[in-house]
């Protein structure tokens, strides 16, 4: 009898602990297939070109194809919905930005909630952002253009991503554009579009030529960063594997300069700083929603 009961006892002690046992194989072998990024925008801008980088890293570092796939549309809530509803085991991974902590404010009916459904994995790099004219535009600096929208009704006008509003800003289709140093640094040195000024607190290394906003308008600063989150209840050991190789990848001097290229400035730390930054953002973000009234359209 006493046989038979530990033989019963070690049965379902094998049971119970079955379950764990796949899941730590499975992060030590991560990943055991291609993963996506999902990127929330069109392809062209500083989300798409951000998701390549990194996940031509990962590939070199990791053994798998780290595709980028992008699906824009609702200022990235289409994108970040299919990783929320997305396998929680490392291979469908989200390029989160800025429009991720702003839209946590800005939709006040989504089906998720950003913090609650998106677990940091690594931040990447912060960008400056640019104001570019088209050429037609007489103003050639920030006071001078201000000065002409003076009196002006100026209209907002919605893009699935960087790369479509900056083809109707070369064409002339639009006049002004607050965009992401990634993808823009060509147009600038060959004059097809005129840059004024950065919006990041300091000069930006990528575009040192230009003034910063804030030294028209003091106190003015921001800026755009990208990181990488992925599905709540992704196992830890997927999470910290990917973190570390993210903070490997900027740390590397051929990646560092790679990254410093498209105007990136390395975003290190564990994904509990990620996440801290993600918070951050997202009442900075959510405050001034609230006191400008904004509304999507």
């Amino acid at each position: 009898m006493k046989l038979l009961r530990r033989q019963f006892l070690q049965l379902a002690g094998a049971v119970a602990a079955a379950p764990a046992f796949p899941q730590f194989a499975s992060a030590l072998d991560y990943p055991t297939r291609p993963v996506r990024i999902i990127a929330g925008f069109a392809a062209g801008g500083g989300v798409d070109i951000t998701a390549r980088l990194i996940g031509q890293w990962l590939y070199e570092r990791l053994g798998q194809s780290f595709v980028t796939e992008n699906r824009p549309g609702a200022g990235g809530n289409i994108g970040t919905e299919a990783v929320v509803s997305s396998a929680p085991d490392g291979h469908t991974l989200l390029l989160a930005t800025v429009p991720n902590a702003v839209n946590a404010s800005l939709y006040e009916k989504l089906n998720f909630n950003f913090i609650r459904d998106i677990a940091p994995v690594a931040g990447i790099i912060r960008v400056p952002m640019v104001i570019l004219l088209n050429p037609s535009v007489p103003a050639s600096t920030v006071p001078e253009l201000f000065k002409m929208m003076a009196g002006v009704n100026l209209v907002h006008v919605p893009y699935r991503g960087q790369g479509p509003a900056l083809t109707d800003l070369l064409g002339g289709e639009v006049q002004v554009l607050f965009a992401t140093a990634p993808g823009t640094t060509d147009y600038i040195s060959t004059g097809r579009l005129r840059a004024l000024a950065v919006t990041s607190a300091a000069r930006a290394e990528v575009l040192p030529e230009l003034k910063t906003v804030a030294d028209f308008v003091p106190g003015y600063e921001a800026s755009q960063w990208y990181g990488l989150g992925a599905p709540k209840n992704t196992p830890a050991e997927i999470v910290d594997k990917l973190n570390r190789e993210i903070n490997a990848a900027i740390a590397d001097p051929g990646m560092k300069a790679r990254l410093a290229a498209i105007g990136g400035e390395p975003l290190p730390g564990s994904p509990a700083e990620f996440g801290k930054l993600i918070a951050e953002e997202t009442e900075k973000w959510g405050s001034v929603v609230r006191a400008a009234g904004i509304e999507p359209e």
